[in-house]
């Protein structure tokens, strides 16, 4: 199978028993098809949110937004309309997201992502982890690594299956980064920009979030 990413999962764990199998022979396709359009669907407000994050200004969304209404008029395709208006949709709800309540309150350093760091191995299966940041930052004398990923999916995703992208997001900060950094929990964050919800490491550690990653890839390896 070729490598796989938590949002495969996510859609292999929503399948009925039946239709699992097919799902897992369209994964060792080259492509598979997503019906939200392909993997850049969401690239607009996701990109956008990413790049308001990095530079703290949350003007950057309305940028976009008026960006993305220019190009509205010339689209001839239905498709192409309707993703360009739930990208504006999700820019504009997220006006009221605090972006400094996912950082931690000293400055922050963001650090290269390098290509061929991309990949986690869990009991046999490459999944791709694309973060949208990894930052360090000094707390109390100690120097830490925190990351953040912005993900999206139409009608977004349930609080557990956030956690499966916190879950991959601490592994890959513990494979690539633990030697240099401490890894800081609270810091370790994936959010859903369609919903706004957020999860950290800390609430799959507390179990206030179920662990769903190592039990779905097991299914996999099973079937």
């Amino acid at each position: 199978m070729r490598k796989i990413t938590i949002k495969n999962l996510i859609d292999f764990r929503r399948k009925t028993d039946r239709s699992k199998i097919t799902f897992l022979n369209s994964l060792k396709a080259e492509k598979s098809v997503s019906v939200e359009g392909g993997g850049d669907y969401w690239v607009s407000c996701v990109s956008a949110i990413s790049n308001a994050f990095k530079r703290n200004d949350k003007s950057l969304l309305n940028e976009k937004v008026l960006e993305i209404y220019e190009k509205l008029p010339h689209a001839t395709a239905n498709i192409t309309k309707t993703q360009y208006q739930r990208n504006i949709d999700i820019l504009e709800s997220f006006e009221d997201f605090d972006l400094d309540h996912v950082k931690p309150s000293s400055k922050i350093q963001i650090l290269r992502k390098l290509k061929e760091q991309s990949i986690i191995e869990v009991d046999g299966l490459s999944i791709e982890v694309k973060p949208s940041h990894v930052f360090s930052f000094s707390q109390k004398g100690s120097d830490e690594i925190g990351s953040i990923w912005f993900v999206a999916k139409l009608n977004g995703y349930d609080i557990n299956e956030l956690g499966m992208f916190t879950d991959i997001l601490y592994r890959y900060l513990d494979k690539y980064f633990s030697d240099k950094y401490y890894i800081n929990k609270s810091f370790c964050i994936a959010v859903d920009v369609v919903s706004g919800r957020e999860v950290r490491y800390t609430s799959l550690e507390d179990g206030s979030v179920r662990m769903l990653l190592e039990e779905t890839i097991a299914q996999i390896n099973k079937l």
